[in-house]
């Protein structure tokens, strides 16, 4: 009945794998005469989804989560995981070969530190580190007294025999009416930026950004509509654009020359040392820099000056027509988020339901609006224990029935042309126990406490953060990821440079799309997460003797009733249930009107309280 086109449930991990990668890799190092080499998840540009190429982690060591950092060593290998990732890291490689590091507890440098031998000769590939994290490892080496040696070639590529091709898909333009602002407005506007900080040239490494400064879009990678390539955007004079010519149609390349030189990716380097020999001051995205770029580009008598991009906040301050498409494509996606639930519903309490059929049919729903153009992120769908993994990937071999009497967690999200969603609900299949009921009713709390929140102009997403712990925190619980992050219009689903977490140091702006997504985790029994994607928007308050912000909701889904403690809820919380649920019974009804079954199921689940 229902299938899935845009993610698979292989599990591409071989833990078994892991011990022969290893002594392929040390050999290799050995030819070489280095003593070790540090493997990080991450493609050239720091992508969070890379091409199958870059999947250099996943190869060596079976893990297949989407942050991760390997060291080895000659007589020693270990792989470092953030919180996300622990669980799934002892589960998916060979801990007879890696140890598996919680990376909160203790990073890669702080361990090399300790293992590295005296003397060793330690390696990195300088395309897959950015320059912060060059100098973090060159200070870790320089401190167990070894030496650091950037490689001309990556020893994992040299002893991968089956490795993919780098991704040739079709360059896109962007709709005009989508972008609201035409290439040549953006490139202007970068410029003026460059000559404010009296910087000579940007060199725009990060794809997203290369994709919203020349409107354009790709499929070089999954989930993100990102054409891989580099830019070179000078103060004065024309960019340039380096992307595969086998990515370019006619009609591409004609509008993309009117903006820009156009060169093959292999002319990089060429580009980097021309663009420096004027002894130029260029600015390099320090988060996705690589540090090859900074030794081309000094190498040549250029300047580095390292910082962000001046179009990180550009790009995350969205405008009027990009606003209006994400509206767009959160009703679009609400409908089809509808009849997921009302399917659902029905369903479930039968007990023959599997993740794998729940993420099946979520797709199924939202391909049948007609402008799914990929789901924005592998769906997490866990029941019961496995709700408790935080990002949890359902495979064939992991693949478990929904039973009654547990917790369904399931994120998702899509990729419409006029907008990106992200949405979590966590239902309940059958009866919830009152610790459950409990668990959720806090978590919600927390999200109903940042969707109404007020603040003035220069607030962080560090100071908003602890509204959505409150209610977790009064209880001696709380939750190990942040609560919110950037998403873009139709480009990544994680975008920064805001983020409501307890490193969000960045002021939120009118215009941001920002998650707010607090969750519960009890290993072993079920997991909670309460995610809706909300817009910051101004805010007027009578008497108010500074600017406000305050956020507006763009997810349309009804919370899950029958998990709701309303014995723990203010007045003020019932209310903003209530009103929210009114909302998304007026916007979603009549996209479902003709579908009565999930009229009726949308109907007594936006019920007042």
């Amino acid at each position: 009945m229902f299938d899935a086109r845009f993610q698979t449930f292989t599990d591409a991990a071989a833990p078994e794998q892991g011990t022969r990668h290893l002594a392929l890799l040390r050999a290799e190092l050995a030819r070489r005469q280095l003593d070790g080499f540090i493997v990080p998840r991450a493609d050239a540009h720091q992508n969070e989804y890379v091409p199958p190429c870059a999947e250099r982690l996943a190869w060596l060591t079976g893990f297949t989560g989407s942050a991760g950092v390997a060291v080895v060593l000659a007589e020693e290998a270990a792989i470092f995981v953030d919180g996300r990732y622990t669980l799934q890291a002892a589960a998916q490689v060979d801990t007879a070969s890696f140890a598996v590091v919680p990376s909160f507890e203790v990073t890669p440098e702080k361990w090399l530190q300790a293992h590295l031998p005296a003397g060793a000769r330690f390696a990195y590939d300088p395309w897959l580190l950015t320059l912060d994290g060059l100098e973090r490892l060159r200070q870790a080496v320089a401190s167990a007294g070894g030496t650091l040696i950037a490689t001309d070639y990556n020893p994992v590529d040299a002893v991968w025999l089956d490795r993919p091709p780098e991704p040739t898909a079709p360059v896109t333009l962007r709709d005009p009416a989508l972008a609201g602002e035409a290439t040549a407005d953006r490139l202007e506007r970068l410029r003026a930026a460059l000559k404010a900080e009296k910087l000579d040239a940007l060199v725009i490494s990060d794809p997203h950004t290369m994709a919203w400064a020349f409107n354009i879009r790709g499929g070089d990678v999954s989930f993100t509509p990102l054409p891989l390539g580099w830019a070179i955007l000078p103060a004065e004079g024309r960019p340039t654009l380096l992307l595969d010519g086998r990515k370019l149609q006619p009609e591409v390349r004609r509008e993309l020359a009117i903006h820009a030189e156009l060169l093959e990716p292999v002319y990089f380097d060429d580009a980097l040392a021309l663009l420096a020999s004027s002894g130029a001051t260029v600015r390099l995205d320090q988060a996705t820099c690589p540090a090859h770029v900074a030794a081309r580009i000094e190498a040549a008598g250029g300047k580095v000056s390292k910082g962000p991009s001046p179009a990180a906040l550009m790009q995350a301050t969205k405008n009027a027509a990009e606003i209006a498409g994400m509206h767009a494509a959160h009703r679009r996606d609400g409908a089809a988020l509808a009849r997921f639930l009302a399917w659902f519903a029905t369903e479930a309490p039968k007990g023959a339901l599997t993740e794998i059929a729940a993420v099946c049919a979520l797709e199924s729903f939202r391909r049948d609006t007609g402008a799914l153009k990929d789901v924005s992120f592998p769906t997490i769908a866990g029941a019961g224990p496995n709700g408790a993994i935080v990002h949890y990937r359902v495979s064939f071999a992991t693949n478990r029935a929904i039973s009654p009497g547990e917790l369904f967690l399931i994120d998702s999200g899509a990729q419409y042309e006029d907008g990106t969603t992200d949405v979590t609900r966590t239902l309940a299949v059958g009866t919830p126990t009152a610790e459950m009921r409990d668990r959720f009713t806090r978590v919600l709390k927390g999200n109903l406490a940042i969707a109404r929140a007020v603040f003035p102009r220069g607030t962080s997403g560090a100071q908003i953060d602890p509204f959505a712990r409150q209610y977790l925190w009064a209880a001696g619980l709380d939750f190990e990821h942040g609560t919110g992050h950037g998403v873009g219009a139709y480009l990544s689903v994680h975008e920064g440079p805001a983020r409501i977490s307890k490193v969000g140091t960045v002021p939120l702006q009118a215009g941001m799309v920002l998650s707010n997504e607090p969750g519960y985790y009890k290993t072993g029994a079920f997991g909670i997460r309460i995610e809706n994607l909300q817009l910051v928007a101004e805010r007027q308050v009578e008497g108010a003797e500074r600017a406000l912000l305050g956020f507006d909701t763009l997810t349309l889904a009804p919370f899950e009733r029958a998990l709701i403690e309303i014995a723990l809820l203010t007045s003020e919380e019932r209310a903003q249930i209530d009103a929210y649920h009114a909302r998304v019974r007026a916007e979603i009804g009549p996209l479902v009107e003709t579908d009565a079954a999930t009229r009726l199921w949308l109907e007594a689940a936006t019920a007042p309280l």
